[in-house]
């Protein structure tokens, strides 16, 4: 009974470390040089649909369960380890490509995102995921020729969608706020200005307010004092409208106010955001480390 008890006791100290070093560990060094984190799995997700995949191990959908479990916990290397499994069963699914496209570029990996959302696109055409994170992964790189190409696709599928099925403009509000930002960088101002018409004040927001305020301001119907409160905001509220922000005084010239609003987001823990991770590469780029 007491070596039982030892034994136990041991296997108890052998978890423990194993939990320890899944939250000790970083998930990431930045390329600013931060290490980030993933978050504990307080919910079980990750158990859970390790479970349900373990019972039915050939199931792609269930695989892609798991993969988004585990990044919804941050832990991206693992979900592009999930994802890799997937694709070695089934090289021809647009989804695979697209999710595990997602997880590198939350991991700073442009090249394979890039490389991913391209096969992606190519086995499937009409998906505005796909697209808004070609256009995505292409921006971060700087290549904003190809991230506009790519945006364009992304608006006409938005566009589309929102024919069919009015009353929610949250992927034409998300599109427009990346496709606008693009244009500015390509001194597309006619362009830019062009995308901003389409939006208004009363449009249906249901997930992308952020970025809906970000187009009023463009518009100059909201000021930048509106937008966000840096004492209350959360971490995901300052990276997607700091980045906005950011972004509007760099194309317009004042490069010492979208340092501050870049190094103010790079400050936060929400590093996933996209805003976080463009705001890096603007760092970066300029080699402000």
């Amino acid at each position: 009974m007491r070596c039982l008890f030892a034994g136990l006791f041991n296997l108890c100290l052998v978890l423990t470390a194993l939990a320890q070093t899944a939250i000790t560990t970083p998930e990431l060094i930045s390329p600013l040089g931060v290490k980030h984190y993933a978050q504990a799995d307080e919910k079980g997700e990750v158990a859970a649909a390790e479970k349900k995949l373990a019972a039915d191990p050939k199931n792609i959908e269930t695989l892609i369960a798991l993969g988004r479990a585990q990044a919804s916990v941050w832990r991206y290397h693992a979900a592009i380890e999930t994802y890799t499994r997937g694709l070695a069963m089934n090289s021809k699914h647009a989804m695979l490509y697209r999710h595990r496209g997602h997880r590198y570029l939350s991991t700073r990996q442009f090249d394979k995102a890039v490389s991913d959302m391209e096969k992606a696109a190519q086995l499937k055409t009409d998906d505005f995921d796909i697209w808004y994170h070609l256009g995505l992964a292409h921006y971060l790189k700087g290549n904003f020729s190809k991230a506009a190409a790519a945006y364009e696709k992304c608006y006409a599928v938005a566009e589309k969608s929102s024919a069919e099925k009015p009353g929610n403009d949250d992927s034409i509000i998300a599109i427009s706020d990346w496709l606008y930002m693009t244009y500015r960088r390509l001194n597309k101002k006619a362009d830019a200005d062009r995308i901003l018409a389409r939006i208004t004040p009363e449009m249906k927001v249901k997930e992308n307010k952020s970025y809906h305020d970000g187009l009023l301001f463009y518009q100059g119907k909201k000021q930048e004092s509106d937008l966000v409160n840096l004492e209350k905001a959360t971490d995901l509220e300052i990276a997607t409208l700091g980045y906005g922000l950011g972004n509007w005084h760099l194309y317009n010239g004042n490069r010492a106010k979208a340092e501050e609003y870049f190094r103010r987001i790079v400050s936060g823990r929400y590093w996933p955001a996209f805003g976080f991770i463009a705001a890096e590469t603007e760092l970066v780029r300029r080699g402000k480390k």
